[in-house]
């Protein structure tokens, strides 16, 4: 190994990426490979890619209000984000994404395990606000009607 060259360790990654809504699977799967590709030159191990598919954005991007959603834990040296950045920012059909570096004591099934649960407990509570709001919609024009009818 040459005096250039540096040992950069290995680090564990999750990233959050959102494409343009019309994007097809084709497009998807070729920008994965791609990805995948940039992580195999930096020693890099992808160990998830969830879709979580097609969602409304927090805030409009232009004039879209939708994207596709992706979430991924990988395994990489700590050049690989810079490059995979770098590629994702001149592909235009990648709306946005962020990279968080994990905890190096937490192993990522560990994180994964924690995080879908996190995700379930959210999603329980996000149903129960929604019932919860169907229900008074639903008490509210009950209340409405029935003076109608006396």
């Amino acid at each position: 190994m040459s005096d250039t060259e540096k040992l950069s360790p290995i680090r564990k990654y999750e990233g959050v990426i959102i494409l343009h809504p019309d994007t097809t699977d084709e497009d998807q799967k070729a920008f994965f490979k791609k990805n995948k590709g940039v992580l195999d030159t930096f020693k890099g191990t992808i160990h998830s890619l969830d879709t979580w598919g097609k969602r409304k954005l927090a805030n409009p991007i232009g004039k879209l209000t939708r994207g596709v959603y992706f979430h991924t834990t990988f395994e990489a040296e700590g050049d690989v984000i810079k490059e995979l950045e770098r590629t994702m920012r001149i592909n235009d059909r990648v709306l946005r994404f962020k990279h968080t570096r994990l905890d190096d004591r937490t192993s990522v099934a560990k994180y994964l395990e924690q995080f879908k649960g996190a995700l379930e407990e959210t999603m329980k509570r996000e149903k129960e606000r929604e019932e919860k709001f169907k229900a008074r919609k639903a008490a509210a024009a009950a209340r409405r009607q029935a003076p109608a009818r006396g």
